[in-house]
């Protein structure tokens, strides 16, 4: 990757992105016109097997040419080369729409578009969100040929979610505009910071600020079942000052308005590689207080209206390139273990991620509803004033 956008959804190269699907025409959705030769439906399929194989898979995405996407930022996670390497490959398009989005975007999106052409056809949410549509019946079923590789508890049973990449929450720092760079949520409640600490996003919709509002709880003696320390943090930050409502952006990086910011690894990493040029030196620390990993998730709208394109975009974001392409943007690809022991794995961006010890641990879906729910009453309160 290279950086991110307020990924309240999501963050991830460069160049522009492609048109939004609000110019795409409405229709209902999904239909029969990508029905393989013997007449299967890629809408009921549950994987590439149940369409003939990937190579009726591939024929039928081509016969459907465009794929919807939603919230995906070329410069979040090196998204922009996984859709230029997609479109190149396959001659799909790819429309890309609010690439700015939140995952709370992206499910309204789905509800509100229910049936119709426009509607996006895969989605990429922070976990508790796609724990969330899987409980709405919004997600397609759907194995992808490198499910089994992918550890338990990182992807449900039935193939309606399955996490694609993760990271770390970390901490940023423009080493230029701040002194001394603090490496851990205690440092950040320091007076020197006043008004510098961002987040990327509202923890109630986005998927990393959720995040580092969740490793500021493991800082300050909450756990995965008690995130109210970290609302305790942040109105502890927002009261001293230090705390800054900017959403961190590359943008706002590159301009110096968030000299500090919470966010994903991958993220800050891809900050320090792009703005290294513009005269910016980025420092990124993962908090030894506070370790915090997560993933994000992929899954496909269960109405898609290009039912043969999502899957076969997922079939790509899960072979070795599309992993190793998550990779080469400081992002952990969720089947690193599958591809290291596969020798698939490129080692050479595999060595250039942000150092962090020990093993990561991941909230339950149980403990990340009830996380969910605290934000959603206490954060406003929380940073407010």
């Amino acid at each position: 990757m290279t950086v991110h956008l307020p990924r309240t959804a999501a963050l991830g190269g460069g160049l522009a992105v492609v048109a939004a699907l609000a110019l795409s025409a409405c229709g209902a959705a999904p239909d029969n016109a990508s029905a393989t030769a013997d007449g299967k439906s890629p809408a009921t399929a549950t994987s590439a097997a149940d369409l003939g194989g990937m190579d009726a898979l591939v024929k039928a995405a081509k016969k459907e040419g465009t794929l919807h996407a939603i919230a995906l930022p070329r410069d979040w996670a090196n998204y922009g080369a996984l859709i230029d390497g997609f479109q190149k490959k396959y001659g799909i398009k790819i429309e890309v729409e609010n690439p700015d989005g939140s995952s709370q975007d992206e499910i309204n999106a789905v509800t509100s578009r229910k049936g119709q052409g426009r509607a996006p056809d895969v989605l990429d949410l922070g976990s508790s969100f796609a724990l969330s549509a899987a409980q709405q019946g919004l997600l397609a079923p759907y194995k992808v040929a490198g499910f089994d590789g992918i550890p338990e508890g990182q992807k449900d049973a039935q193939g309606r979610w399955y996490n694609d990449y993760g990271g770390y929450v970390s901490i940023g720092c423009d080493a230029k505009r701040v002194k001394e760079c603090p490496t851990t949520f205690k440092d950040l409640l320091k007076p020197q910071y006043k008004g510098q600490v961002a987040l990327n996003g509202n923890p109630t919709q986005s998927g990393s600020a959720f995040g580092g509002v969740y490793a500021a709880a493991l800082a300050g003696g909450g756990s995965f079942d008690d995130i109210q320390p970290g609302l305790d943090f942040f109105a502890k930050l927002k009261k001293n000052g230090n705390y800054t409502p900017v959403e961190s952006t590359p943008a706002t990086v590159e301009k110096g308005e968030t000299p500090i910011s919470i966010d994903w690894d991958y993220l800050n990493a891809g900050y320090a590689e792009e703005f290294k040029s513009k005269g910016v030196d980025w420092k990124v620390s993962v908090p030894s207080d506070g370790k915090y990993a997560q993933y994000y998730s992929q899954a496909i709208n269960k109405d898609a209206p290009h039912p043969a394109a999502a899957r076969l975009w997922e079939e790509y974001l899960y072979s070795a390139e599309g992993q190793n392409l998550w990779l080469k943007g400081y992002a952990r690809p969720v089947l690193m273990a599958a591809m290291e022991k596969a020798g698939t794995l490129d080692k050479a961006a595999a060595a250039k991620l942000p150092e962090v010890s020990g093993t990561p641990a991941f909230p339950t879906e149980a403990q990340q509803t009830k996380a969910k729910g605290v934000l959603a009453q206490g954060w406003s309160k929380a940073v407010s004033g």
